[in-house]
């Protein structure tokens, strides 16, 4: 069908003044695709045949094995009647026997007679569905019929002498041969017979009074099912019947429906594409050189590669549109420039057709970001309801995405969609539903979509805007949208719609929240002693009504038991279960608010109940928030209730600020975590400004405790961490927080800036639960260690005492897990300076000889201390082998060197051990263990791989540097299948030249190659904010790196993309 349609559409277009149309070969298919739909009939009838035979012989058999059984029964009953038994137990057995046999046989034949009945609809649906086919199939024929008779117009032009009309764009396009061509092809296909009829019969009103003397101006081009008024009348419109929209994604004819007003016929305008592909000419940034590229624009921006193959890699440039974007034209007829905020692009089309192409689709999209400068996923507010709907306007239907965002009404291809294909203003519109009781289901046939009577239809009409009209499957769905439209239009107290709830709250928002109202003492907002027979909120779906209801029962449940010691845990397990559900329906939150605000409202007061239904809310407050004016309800309830001399009154005054902070910071992501719960159910809240807290570990085995609440960032988190600890900014020192894994295994995971710490803590508790089902007790927690991620030389000069502890502690780790090159000797010394950092001066007092069992006991804890500080300090590969005569004279080496160091303060010997590290050039590197995959250029078979601020290095067995890949050189990197794959570009010869790419695989565990792969996309991205115009604050040397575009701006987007995520079985990230 879709390709009956490209063709058709090719073809109208071509008469259009295009290019010339093989009309016979298009005939000829158009017969092949009606074959082709009368071979499916008669598959259908087939199929429908063998179902019919398969059910007959299973009814069949059915009846057999009832007569069997029958048989059976009579012959035993015979048998009976002839031995002359008297009735016992095998009677009995028989008789119940036959009972079993006859339900049996009741029972099959209920489903024969339900399949006949699924029968019958089967057919009744097949029969329907092949009308259907066969239906577009003829006003497809029909269709191509019109256009072909419009050729003949022109043709008669030619014939009668219409010099006026020889400017008719089929003339232009086919001449007067191609036109007596297209004409036999009418003969030869009988489509249009015109020498089988007078010339009178196809004119009218040719009298002396008409207006044309043409008679092509008078000719009926109407193809059967098109009325004349539906071609010659302004009121309406002559449409293909299945003529596609202009979107190239869109596989969805544009049908026409039931107009319900009239419009004038210059607001029809074609759909304005927003995507385009194709090859372009782009001047180089540095070299000053054309390169043919191939552009794809989708969703605002515009992605080049090298070729069309390479679309699955990562991109060589990308631009970004928005509305300061201009586009200029060229010296050249071909070429044009792009101009946005950081750089020009020079373009070169292949032909004057194709540059119009891409400035009008260019220009479609500048003038759409220019009236929604700000789309849909970069507002801070989510979106009130959303859903599939069917959009009408000017007599064309399109199914499209739609979300309602505060008062802006969008609409979008898909959903998954950044740019939207337009708007409407809400504010002071009109909507209303469209009574269509008196239409028929005929009107909405046509359309293909099943589009009965019974569908509901919206009429949404902004200020000085065209009315659009929404099609709505279900009754629910229209409830829901028009309540919200309705309120968004803000004309929702003029209308009734919503339920009583949402009707008095409205109320109440007309009186301006008076705290003097009755309407806060309505029954309907008021706690009632009754089970809710109906949700409070109108919702989209029965579904959702009846969850609402079940949310209902498990907040009864929270709040009518008292919380117990025994019982802690149901409630954390009602609270989070509760809220699990508002988070993946977000429609319900809106619901749970109300249900929650009555059930405090008008309570009677020093109620256990009443105290926990407000801890409930404490807990939900700083999950998610209420939409439109279910948050101003809110808000002026706290407000009302709030009362630090009571402690319900401190719960409020607790929701009061969990709501400002939640506003802030934007709502969570995870359902509250067992810990969360625990400290709003077992202390109030209103008496700690950070209702929670966590310890935080550091590498020299210290912590520090932290607090937060429901809404803190990892970024605010460690801010306070930081002017508790005396240390700079994370961005400043390299510093980041890391959690460990539920797993248990030595993995560690990064947190990103704008992740929420109880996000964080959930999702653990949820992985550690998910990893050891039935054994969590809760008495394991996270982790969270804070170090030093990210190394940069020329920060070194700003570092806090604190800092530089930390940090040589951290080296010293890597030092003993063998991951820094170290001899014996070099080894021995930094393990005395970190000894004399962690314990002091060593304590040698000989031994008297007039009290040895004295000095024992001093000796053996001297003796103790040396061999924890080998154990700590010094590297395991060295003592791994060490018999005790070997270690004891370790520890005396130890010692001597200790002992020099008398006197030396703890800040001199982190200066000192931190100044040795630094004169490795590799110091600050992260090493990986890998195993090359060959064909390799490296020749061993084990190295390690070292990711720091310059680049990717690759280190033998014994640390030596083998080859080292800036980031400038890399293409691409990431995980391929179970390996780590970087692939570079380097010159050939010293002096510059061509490039070689070389693609270098290694296997490696597949945390680790997260690990590397995020921790190299954070060096990059550290350089990229800096580019070009923050150089003059950036710590280090800021060149522009390649793998982010020259210029561009582009960053490798990773980071956000896997943490805090506790997932384990999918694969490593890969960004080819």
């Amino acid at each position: 069908m879709a390709d009956v349609l490209e063709s058709g559409g090719t073809g109208a277009s071509s008469v259009g003044g295009v290019g010339s149309v093989d009309w016979q070969k298009r005939c000829v298919a158009l017969e092949m695709q009606l074959l082709r739909f009368r071979l499916q009939a008669g598959k259908i009838r087939e199929l429908l045949a063998e179902k019919m035979q398969e059910l007959e012989q299973r009814v069949t058999e059915s009846d057999q094995r009832a007569e069997s059984a029958e048989k059976q029964v009579h012959v035993m009953e015979e048998k009976l009647k002839s031995a002359n038994i008297q009735p016992s137990e095998s009677e009995n057995l028989l008789y119940r026997r036959y009972q079993e046999l006859t339900n049996q046989v009741q029972e099959k034949d209920a489903v024969i007679k339900r399949l006949e009945v699924q029968l019958e609809k089967q057919i009744l649906v097949r029969a329907q569905e092949a009308k259907t086919i066969e239906e577009k199939a003829a006003k497809i024929k029909d269709w191509v019929t019109f256009k072909l008779r419009e050729v003949i117009k022109s043709q008669m032009c030619v014939q009668y002498g219409c010099h006026h009309c020889l400017k008719y764009p089929c003339f232009q396009m086919y001449g007067e041969k191609k036109l007596q061509d297209v004409y036999l092809v009418l003969n030869t296909y009988n489509t249009y017979i015109w020498k089988q009829q007078p010339p009178e019969a196809h004119f009218r009103n040719t009298g002396p009074g008409s207006d044309s003397d043409c008679p092509c101006d008078l000719l009926t081009l109407a193809p059967p099912g098109v009325s004349m008024s539906s071609i010659s009348s302004e009121s309406d419109y002559a449409i293909p019947p299945d003529a596609y929209s202009l979107d190239s994604d869109y596989s969805e004819p544009e049908h026409k429906v039931q107009r319900t007003s009239s419009y004038s016929c210059e607001s029809l305008r074609e759909p304005e594409m927003l995507e385009k592909s194709g090859y372009l000419l782009k001047m180089g940034s540095q070299i000053k050189a054309w390169k043919r590229r191939w552009f794809i624009l989708r969703n605002g921006e515009i992605l080049y590669y090298k070729s069309p193959s390479d679309v699955i890699r990562k991109p060589q440039g990308q631009m970004e549109l928005n509305s300061s974007c201009r586009i200029a034209r060229g010296e050249g007829a071909q070429t044009f420039q792009l101009i946005t905020e950081k750089k020009t692009f020079y373009l070169t089309a292949d032909s004057p057709n194709i540059l119009e192409e891409w400035i009008r689709v260019l220009q479609n999209i500048l003038n759409v970001q220019a009236s929604s400068p700000v789309t849909v996923e970069n507002t801070a507010t989510k979106p009130t309801v959303r859903g599939w709907l069917t959009k009408v306007k000017h007599g064309h239907s399109k199914l499209v995405w739609c979300s309602l965002v505060g008062k802006v009404f969008y609409y979008f291809r898909n959903q998954d969609d950044k740019l939207p294909l337009g708007q409407l203003r809400m504010r002071e519109a009109v909507v209303e539903e469209v009574d269509r009781s008196c239409d028929s289901d005929e009107d909405y046939e046509a359309g293909g979509r099943g589009f009965l009577s019974s569908h509901c239809t919206l009429v949404v009409h902004p200020r000085e805007q065209s009315p659009n009209y929404l099609l709505i499957g279900t009754k629910q769905e229209k409830d829901t949208w028009l309540y919200h439209l309705t309120v968004a239009a803000g004309s929702s107290a003029s209308f009734k719609v919503g339920t009583e709830y949402e009707q008095l709250v409205g109320n109440l928002l007309d009186v301006e929240g008076d705290p003097d109202s009755a309407l806060w003492r309505s029954e309907a907002l008021c706690f009632s002693k009754e089970g809710l027979r109906w949700p409070l909120t109108t919702l989209p779906s029965e579904a959702l009504q009846t969850e609402a209801l079940k949310l209902f029962k498990s907040c009864q449940l929270f709040i009518n038991v008292l919380v117990e010691s025994p019982s802690i845990d149901y409630h954390v397990s009602l609270a989070q279960n509760a809220l699990q559900v508002c988070l993946t329906h977000p429609e319900l939150q809106n619901e749970m608010y109300c249900q929650l605000i009555k059930q405090t409202n008008q309570r009677t007061p020093h109620n256990y109940s009443l105290t926990q239904c407000w801890q409930l809310l404490s807990v939900c407050v700083a999950l998610f928030l209420p939409q439109q004016h279910f948050l101003w309800y809110l808000r002026q309830y706290l407000q009302l209730h709030a009362d630090p001399r009571s402690e319900v009154g401190k719960y409020v005054v607790y929701c009061q600020r969990s709501v400002e902070r939640t506003l802030q910071n934007g709502e969570r992501e995870a359902k509250p975590s067992r810990m969360e719960i625990l400290s709003i159910l077992l202390r109030n809240p209103y008496h700690h400004s950070l209702p929670f807290s966590i310890p935080v570990h550091f590498m020299n085995n210290t912590y520090q405790v932290v607090g937060f609440d429901g809404s803190t960032t990892v970024e605010e988190f460690l801010n306070t961490l930081n002017q508790r600890v005396g240390m700079r900014k994370p961005h400043l020192s390299g510093f980041a927080l890391f959690t460990d894994d539920p797993s248990g295994k030595d993995l560690e995971h990064c947190l990103q800036p704008s992740v929420k710490i109880c996000d964080v803590i959930s999702k653990w508790e949820q992985a550690l639960k998910e990893l050891h089902p039935g054994k969590y007790e809760g008495t394991r927690i996270v982790r969270l260690t804070y170090k030093s991620r990210l190394c940069f030389r020329a920060q070194a000069k700003g570092e806090t005492e604190r800092e530089r502890l930390l940090l040589a502690y951290q080296v010293n780790d890597e030092v003993h897990q063998g991951h820094f090159p170290v001899n014996k000797e070099l080894a021995l010394e930094v393990a005395a300076l970190m000894a004399q950092v962690e314990h002091g001066d060593l304590d040698r007092r000989a031994p008297s000889p007039s009290s040895p069992s004295s000095s024992s006991s001093p000796q053996l804890k001297t003796q103790q201390i040396l061999l924890q500080a080998l154990e700590r300090f010094y590297p395991k590969r060295y003592k791994q082998d060490c018999n005790m005569d070997q270690l004891r004279d370790l520890s005396d080496r130890l010692a001597t060197k200790w002992s020099v160091l008398r006197g030396c303060s703890a800040s001199e010997c982190v200066r000192i051990y931190l100044t040795v590290a630094r004169k490795w050039p590799l110091f600050g590197a992260k090493l990986f263990s890998a195993k090359p995959v060959p064909p390799s250029c490296v020749e061993q078979s084990q190295v390690w791989l070292a990711v720091n601020e310059e680049g990717l290095c690759v280190l033998d067995q014994t640390m030596h540097l083998l080859a080292t890949y800036s980031y400038q050189s890399v293409i691409t990197f990431g995980g391929c299948r179970d390996d780590l794959m970087v692939v570079v570009s380097q010159n050939k010869e010293q002096g510059g030249g061509k490039k070689s790419v070389e693609k270098l695989v290694f296997a490696m565990a597949k945390p680790k190659i997260l690990e590397l792969t995020l921790l190299m996309a954070s060096y990059i991205n550290y350089w990229t904010p800096s580019l070009p115009a923050a150089q003059h604050h950036s710590p280090g040397p800021c060149s522009p790196l390649g793998p982010c575009g020259a210029g561009t701006g582009k960053t490798w987007d990773v980071d956000s993309r896997h943490f805090p995520s506790m997932t384990y079985t999918t694969k490593g990230p890969t960004l080819l």
